[in-house]
């Protein structure tokens, strides 16, 4: 079975754009429409085996966790296809550290149950460049008085933002490069105050990793546990 997923996605996002432009009196829902039945009649045929299969359940070798942000596609940057991602995805990437409480934790819930049901073998926490969740931690209060729920959440990594200053970072740009490596590495210890992790990764029997992902490029820095810096994934 044909592995490169990633013709056709890119395809699909090239018709979407030439559709856009040749009519703007189609609004984006029609065109989503048009995408599920084209999935169906064309793309759902070309895995009609691998949809049968996986019918039966999913057993996925990878928690990914990735920003929500529209511009990263786990499957896409990965070339992998349905049933072997978990994907848990927010604002900037975020592990809350573990506990258990009465309140709905969303990503907390997820990750545990890829820890504890699916025994997922690797855990991924993808940051990307560019990020705005990121971005959002030097905005001052006014910019979210619309969005408090967002300033909360930030919250989760306010300790980030003060390393980073204390780096004195002499650039915007640069300010944001750090931030969102930092911010990878922090979750990734965060990961560890969830049941078991430790023990797993201490036997070697789960894997985890952090990523920087260019967005203009392409390019996937993996971080180097021993020497605390991100290197370039490479052939």
């Amino acid at each position: 079975m044909n592995r490169n997923p990633k013709k056709e996605v890119i395809k699909s996002q090239a018709n979407l754009s030439e559709s856009k432009s040749a009519s703007n009196a189609q609004n984006t829902i029609d065109l989503l429409f048009e995408g599920v039945i084209k999935f169906k009649e064309e793309n759902f045929l070309a895995y009609k085996e691998l949809f049968e299969n996986l019918k039966s359940g999913q057993n996925p070798h990878t928690l990914f966790v990735g920003c929500a942000d529209s511009r990263v596609v786990p499957n896409l940057i990965t070339n992998t296809l349905p049933g072997e991602l978990f994907v848990v995805r927010n604002i900037a990437n975020i592990v809350p550290p573990y506990r258990a409480a009465d309140e709905y934790l969303a990503t907390t819930s997820a990750i545990e149950y890829a820890l504890e049901e699916l025994e997922v073998e690797n855990i991924i926490i993808c940051g990307h460049s560019h990020c705005g969740g990121c971005a959002a931690l030097y905005e001052e209060s006014p910019h979210f008085v619309n969005m408090p729920n967002v300033r909360n959440w930030l919250k989760l990594i306010e300790s980030v933002k003060t390393q980073v200053l204390s780096l004195n970072p002499k650039t915007t740009a640069m300010r944001a490069y750090l931030t969102e490596q930092i911010n990878i590495e922090r979750q990734i210890m965060n990961l560890f105050t969830y049941p078991k992790v430790k023990e797993k990764y201490l036997a070697r029997t789960l894997n985890l990793y952090g990523w920087h992902y260019i967005i203009e490029s392409g390019e996937v820095y993996n971080y180097d546990f021993k020497r605390h810096e991100f290197n370039l994934l490479k052939g």
